[in-house]
């Protein structure tokens, strides 16, 4: 896979991906559909990216870094003073702006053959979003356990994407109180004070 963030070239060819694959028309889409809306040869993006499945997957941790760099905003603004305030926090951030997130509507249409990459093909987007959750808590509550940071992160993470999947009926204020009460038991009943 190539790396996420890359040159112009890179950048385009997955602007070229995300158009296609919002439009509904993934699973129908060739590489030389992208190539030719990114203005390059179709050997410049096999030379790229390798495969359509690898691009799809840059394509999807694009997009995840952003919702990490959002989230990781969106706590910073929030400035929560306990660990359990942040999952809420960041939980709710996430369910938000996945609602309406495009590429997000367009993995779940059964067709379009991207849901794997949030689902048996996920572990990169797990990984990625597990790092900066664990990151952030050794960073900011240095008197938790690594242990419990990682169980935590790992727990929450998965069943947050479980949620944005799958959709739960409730609103997502109760979707963020849960992984918080979660978050709560996972991290010991005295991490609010750590």
């Amino acid at each position: 896979m190539a790396p996420v963030g890359g040159s112009a070239v890179h950048n385009a060819l997955l602007d070229a991906a995300y158009a296609a694959a919002v439009s509904g028309d993934w699973a129908g889409t060739r590489m030389v559909d992208v190539a030719r809306a990114a203005g390059v040869s179709r050997q410049t993006l096999y030379n790229e990216f390798g495969s359509k499945d690898a691009l799809a997957q840059a394509m999807a941790m694009r997009e995840v870094e952003e919702f990490i760099a959002g989230t990781e905003a969106a706590l910073d603004e929030a400035d929560p003073h306990d660990p359990i305030q942040a999952v809420g926090t960041a939980a709710l951030y996430t369910l938000q702006r996945a609602a309406d997130n495009p590429l997000l509507k367009a993995a779940l249409v059964d067709d379009s053959g991207l849901l794997p990459f949030l689902t048996t093909r996920g572990e990169p987007v797990i990984a990625a979003a597990r790092a900066s959750f664990e990151r952030y808590y050794a960073t900011h509550w240095p008197g938790l356990s690594e242990t419990d940071i990682a169980t935590a992160a790992e727990t929450i993470t998965r069943l947050t994407i479980s949620y944005l999947v799958l959709p739960a009926p409730e609103p997502a204020e109760t979707i963020a109180a849960r992984l918080a009460d979660l978050a709560r038991q996972l991290l010991g009943k005295d991490s609010a004070q750590s």
